[in-house]
């Protein structure tokens, strides 16, 4: 491709960053409101909103409490939500996180303010009162949050708002990258094309970014399509471009991401230690045979038998109208392959009648789609669509976590016969069975369910297991609750 920067200016001045422009974004409008902007104005009128309510309610106490105490506590508030990193533009909208973010930063704020009072003042009896205006104050941050989240998650599934993003890289982890983004609308970045010189060529694919240029096009591609974000993914240029890329992008106020070198073993939690300008990051993966684990499976064989108990009328209901409905036999077993590859049977509810000797079991799969759901002809009866649809079919799977075969949060496990050819023609397959197999699962709360890409399952279910905490188990199982109420069956 040619230079078009100037019409003096070669390609390599423009790649090797010789050439001067101007740096100003002409579509960036500095009236126009920012994501920091609104998140602070949003928090600083639901803490006046708490002050005021509590004010009607209580107003005697209230009128005891400095008004200058109140102003403190809610510097002090949005102090530590700034440090949690909430009035940074988000990628990702997670109301769960921000909820606990939240508490934790009004908790911060009402114990700093409680300790100054009683410091300063001498009186200990202002820490109720300090302590109820904090809790309402977080209830009035977490539903002005909230909406806040809702309205820009609509907004941007609706394409109403999003970023323009540009891809540098046109490599197969480029095309994957575009390929979530586009998937996956609530992130907030709107893929316009890929930036490479020397770019891969996979086919064509009609909904696939194209490629707009090389290095040297950055600036006009910058201008046309109106850029407000930059990944960098992996390509053949030299290091040196992408640098300069990077302080082009810095000058231009676009803002960047990264994807990492050995990426398929990055983790969430990592630290950095440099050594002069030379930043050597830590990786702090979870270690499937270590402690946290082992507490892990024991907690969850203490809740499956506690639940077993708790759950016995239903249990025996759901078994009685599988018995009128069906018959017996009341469960149905399926082998499956579960933590090292050992194999076990998993239970069920029956809810299906029996196959037809015609109907065709064979294992034929299109690409890339995990098996799952309702195969071949509905056989459904009405109790068992009734189970399916708020996955009540999956109790029993109660008594394979009670037995230490499976875990309540964990990959989904498969037939063997589907593990044989997955483990061949799948990236990174095998490593699922690094850990048990689940009852739900960080793929199949984000709609990884039924008949889905498997290849991305495999993305997913590793994730879980390299980041692996308590926190993610328990925000997994609310997910999972929300995700069978709004759209039926898990799996």
């Amino acid at each position: 491709m040619g230079p078009v920067a100037a019409e003096s200016t070669t390609a390599a001045d423009v790649e090797l960053g010789n050439v001067q422009h101007d740096v100003s974004l002409p579509w960036s409008d500095p009236r126009r409101v920012s994501w920091p902007q609104i998140a602070i104005a949003t928090d600083a009128a639901m803490f006046g909103g708490a002050v005021i309510l509590m004010g009607i309610v209580s107003s005697a106490r209230v009128a005891s409490m400095s008004l200058w105490w109140a102003v403190v506590l809610g510097l002090l508030a949005l102090a530590a939500v700034y440090r949690k990193g909430l009035y940074r533009p988000p990628l990702q909208l997670r109301v769960i996180d921000t909820t606990v973010a939240l508490v934790t930063a009004s908790a911060a704020a009402a114990a700093v303010t409680i300790s100054l009072r009683v410091l300063l003042t001498g009186s200990a009896t202002m820490a109720a009162e300090t302590l109820r205006l904090a809790l309402l104050a977080s209830a009035f941050l977490i539903a002005g949050r909230t909406a806040l989240v809702v309205h820009e998650r609509r907004s941007r599934r609706a394409g109403r708002s999003g970023s323009p993003t540009l891809i540098v890289g046109a490599g197969h982890v480029g095309r994957l990258l575009a390929k979530r983004l586009d998937e996956n609308r609530d992130f907030g970045l709107r893929p316009v094309g890929f930036l490479d010189k020397d770019p891969l060529e996979l086919g064509t694919n009609g909904s696939a970014p194209s490629v707009l240029g090389a290095s040297w096009d950055f600036d006009r591609i910058v201008q046309e399509h109106r850029v407000e974000h930059v990944v960098f993914a992996f390509s053949t240029a030299p290091t040196e471009v992408f640098l300069r890329l990077l302080k082009r992008c810095e000058a231009l106020g676009v803002r960047t991401s990264l994807v990492p070198r050995l990426y398929e073993k990055a983790t969430t939690e990592a630290s950095v230690e440099c050594l002069g300008g030379l930043p050597l990051v830590t990786r702090h993966a979870r270690d499937p045979r270590g402690w946290q684990f082992a507490i892990k499976y024991a907690l969850d064989r203490f809740t499956a038998a506690l639940m077993l108990a708790l759950v016995a009328p239903l249990f025996a209901a759901l078994a009685i109208a599988v018995w009128i409905s069906l018959g017996p036999p009341i469960f149905y077993r399926q082998e499956r392959v579960g933590r090292d590859g050992k194999r076990f049977a998993m239970l069920k509810f029956r809810s299906m009648l029996p196959a037809a000797e015609s109907e065709d079991d064979s294992l034929a799969l299109a690409e890339d789609t995990a098996p799952g759901g309702v195969e071949g002809t509905d056989r459904r009866t009405r109790v068992g669509a009734f189970m399916r649809q708020f996955s009540l079919d999956e109790l029993p799977q109660l008594v394979n976590v009670a037995k230490g075969e499976m875990s309540f949060v964990g990959p989904r496990p498969e037939r063997p016969e589907f593990v044989d050819v997955f483990e061949v023609t799948v990236h990174r397959y095998g490593d699922r069975h690094r850990v048990k197999s689940g009852i739900t699962g960080w793929a199949q709360v984000h709609g990884l369910r039924g008949k889905t890409s498997i290849a991305d399952r495999v993305e997913w279910d590793n994730y879980y297991i390299e980041n692996w905490s308590l926190w993610l188990d328990f925000k997994i199982m609310l997910l999972t609750f929300v995700a069978v109420f709004r759209s039926g069956e898990v799996e």
